[in-house]
């Protein structure tokens, strides 16, 4: 198969070239170009030592922070290549990254110690795909299969146990049989990686195409990275709402929202706390009162550990928090809720709402999606109207209030009693309607 290689790329190819080296392409460019998607980036393998790469490219702009491992960055036509010297690894007593790495002239050398086959491939213009570990076949066939012997890849690097997941949900692939039983034996290694690489590689998992598959048939493994989902898998909701163990209705509900990170992470969180609240009725009716309280509590624990950023630490929780909140589909409890927060949790919460809905059972389903759809309705009428929905949208202000004789906390408590008078449209946000409801409400006149 021929390969269309950007001009920038080709460009460090030739210069490699016409130096007396080897060069090509490889690993997820090559795999993403045979599968017909345009690759974001390019890697470069070679067998020119680090040293003569910087005096070859030193009319180029480069960065050498890489350079010890044999990585040097090229910015071709303002485009960054990474060229990598053909390298062995010594000892992984980290489970992580070699203690050592050893840079060969062999071209061989360099592909078996790549972790799987779809990304062991590499390709040069003038001698095409090189591919010594049938590569090819398992892309055709759609299978993430190691490179070498599984265990020791995973022994090497724990963390291509996440990553092997990640390609199969995102690839749509399967994994093959030797290569799922080695992830399984050495899944218990994850627990030296570092939080930010397993939240990483978490993410995009979850927006991988066939996420729901692959989460519920590596639900053992989730556990090793996620041990607060455990009591979820398996665990019945004898509730006419549903049809799904707690684990699967949240890897249904995953695929069921738009591919946005934070999104799936609500869905990965939002019955997360369902086992703690559990309780069996008289006529054997499971219910599971709170249990958004308990999973929100859980979802912050988790997002915390795994380093998350604040910003979908905060979006996430407080989605996860209102997830369960039924609002009735009127203008009032509409324009409550969007003072509370904000027209974009609005629609983000009615998407998390779907989703749970339709990884539910069928009972009901049209009804609730009906509704769904009128409170997005009314939403958007109120955002189109402009309404006023927080104090500063008043048409008084704190000066007013102490014009009018209020000082302190009483200047906040007056001002909000008028906005939810304005939100339940029981006056109109006129400067003297308000200044007239104040002094009724709080002096009586």
């Amino acid at each position: 198969m021929d390969i269309k290689i950007p001009r920038y790329v080709a460009a460090v190819i030739d210069i490699l070239e016409k130096n007396g080296y080897e060069a090509y392409i490889v690993g997820g460019c090559v795999r993403d170009a045979m599968m017909g998607k345009e690759p974001h980036d390019y890697d470069v393998c070679t067998n020119c030592t680090p040293d003569r790469m910087v005096e070859i490219f030193n009319g180029f702009h480069t960065i050498k922070t890489g350079l010890k491992h044999g990585t040097l960055t090229v910015m071709s036509e303002h485009m960054p290549v990474e060229v990598t010297t053909y390298r062995s690894d010594g000892e992984y007593t980290d489970h992580r990254r070699p203690d050592s790495v050893k840079f060969e002239t062999e071209l061989c050398e360099d592909l078996k110690r790549r972790d799987f086959t779809v990304n062991a491939m590499c390709f040069n213009p003038n001698e095409g795909t090189v591919d010594l570990f049938d590569g090819k076949n398992d892309l055709e066939d759609r299978i993430i299969r190691c490179v070498g012997i599984a265990e020791d890849r995973f022994d090497e690097d724990a963390l291509r146990i996440m990553r092997a997941l990640r390609f199969a949900s995102v690839l749509n692939f399967d994994i093959e049989e030797n290569t799922a039983a080695a992830m399984r034996k050495k899944s218990y290694l994850l627990n030296a990686i570092s939080a930010e690489r397993i939240f990483s590689e978490l993410k995009k998992l979850l927006c991988g195409k066939a996420v729901c598959r692959i989460m519920l048939e590596y639900s053992d493994i989730i556990g090793v990275i996620l041990p607060e989902i455990i009591p979820c898998i398996g665990c019945e909701q004898h509730n006419i709402h549903h049809c799904y163990t707690v684990y699967e209705h949240i890897c249904r509900s995953i695929d069921k929202i738009e591919n946005d990170e934070d999104l799936r992470l609500v869905m990965l969180f939002h019955d997360i706390g369902k086992p703690q609240k559990k309780v069996t009725d008289e006529n054997g009716v499971d219910h599971f009162k709170l249990h958004q309280l308990s999973s929100r509590d859980i979802a912050e624990t988790v997002l915390t550990r795994l380093k998350c950023s604040n910003k979908t630490l905060k979006r996430v929780t407080s989605l996860v928090l209102e997830h369960d909140n039924r609002i009735f589909p009127k203008r009032r409890t509409v324009k409550r809720f969007l003072a509370k927060y904000d027209y974009d949790f609005y629609v983000d919460w009615l998407k998390v709402r779907r989703a749970d809905t339709l990884a539910q059972s069928d009972y009901m389903r049209e009804e609730k999606l009906a509704e769904l759809e009128l409170l997005a309705k009314l939403g958007d009428e109120i955002k189109e109207e402009m309404c006023c929905l927080k104090t500063a949208d008043l048409a008084i202000n704190g000066h007013d209030m102490i014009a009018m004789g209020f000082s302190g906390a009483d200047i906040k408590n007056a001002l909000n009693t008028a906005l939810e008078a304005v939100i339940d449209e029981e006056i109109e946000n006129e400067r003297e309607t308000l200044l007239t409801f104040i002094r009724g409400k709080f002096y009586g006149q």
